[in-house]
């Protein structure tokens, strides 16, 4: 079950590695970094912000 993040929360996240913007992908459910080239999964509407769970791109 995926649910949608508000834009509230998608306007203050920010990458925990880099401090940088990150990009909403909702069809993969996950917050992407373009500058760390890092993905952040989503699960169950929470972000998983870990640096060591993140995907590398």
């Amino acid at each position: 079950m995926t649910l949608e993040l508000s834009k509230k929360l998608l306007n203050v996240l920010v990458c925990p590695k880099c401090k940088g913007n990150l990009k909403y992908e909702e069809t993969k459910s996950r917050l992407i970094c373009p500058k760390c080239k890092l993905a952040y999964r989503i699960e169950e509407g929470i972000p998983i912000m870990l640096v060591e769970e993140a995907e590398k791109l």
